[in-house]
Order: structure tokens, then sequence, then C-alpha cells
């Protein structure tokens, strides 16, 4: 069965290398993303569930030794762990590759949808889509209040 581990901050690998070392097998998504810092643009990788690990284990035999695990806050349901049904546990194993990060399908828009700039130095400015350019990952958008045109990653727009 699959059980939530609700963990400190931060320590989601740490947890799943000592409970993978006892031989439990655990999972631990992680999602990969663009952000600014510091006016650069860099590709994070970060937990897909903050501070949750998922773990299939004998609640009997190991639920003690988990609780009590360094870095383990507790098992979700405590007293009586909640079980994660295989179909959550399935979906979230398919959409992750290899080094378990979970893909996320870049956003599709359409010629004139009014979308919204979500960080980066434009933040907070609305523009029309125009089209995309160099695949996917870079697009064309008209900026609204200075009628300019600008190349941005479509990472950071949202439709509106």
């Amino acid at each position: 069965m699959w059980y939530a581990i609700y963990t400190k901050p931060g320590k989601e690998d740490s947890i799943a290398y000592r409970l993978e070392g006892i031989g439990i097998e655990v999972m631990n998504p992680k999602i990969k993303f663009k952000k600014y810092r510091r006016n650069k643009l860099i590709e994070v990788i970060e937990p897909l569930f903050p501070s949750y690990l998922f773990a299939s284990f004998e609640k009997e035999k190991y639920s003690h030794l988990i609780t009590y695990t360094r870095g383990v806050r507790y098992i979700v349901g405590k007293g009586n762990p909640i079980v994660v049904y295989d179909e959550i546990i399935n979906t979230i194993k398919e959409g992750m590759g290899d080094d378990n990060i979970v893909v996320i399908k870049p956003r599709r828009f359409e010629k004139g949808d009014r979308i919204l700039i979500k960080d980066g130095p434009f933040r907070d400015f609305y523009g029309i889509f125009e089209k995309e350019t160099r695949g996917t990952e870079r697009v064309m958008i008209l900026l609204e209040m200075i009628h300019y045109r600008l190349e941005l990653d479509s990472c950071f727009l949202t439709k509106i």
C-alpha cells in the first residue's frame, strides 16, 4: 500500500534516501521550470509536492520506523495512516521521466489570445499572443500598453 509522508521542509531527498536504504519503495516526484532570480532566467528543479513523499510499505511493520526517521513529521493520517490509491500513484508515475521529474506540457496559445505576463521584467503587463518562435518555448507577443512586439519564454504567460 502507498502512503503519504509529511516531512520537514527541504528534507524530502534525505528521507527518501534513508527509506530506500531499508528497502522501502519511495516516490519523490520533482518538477523543472524556469524562473527569474536576480534578473536572470534560470532552470529550477523543486519537489512537485513540497514537504511530501509517497512510500509503499507494510503499515504494521514500518510505521513506527518511518515516524521516527529524522526529518519526518508524520505519516498522513497519523494513528491511522491514509492509503493513497494506486490510480493516483500511477498517474503521477506516468508523467515522470527516469530522473523523477514530472514533464509539464507547454501551454498552447492561439493567435489573438489576450495574455498576462506572470514573471520577469515585464511582470503584470498584458499583451496579445502573435506566434511561437524557436519551437514552443519562446513566443512573440504584442504588449498592449506600448504597442511593442516582444519575444519571451512562454512559461511566463497565462491566458486571460
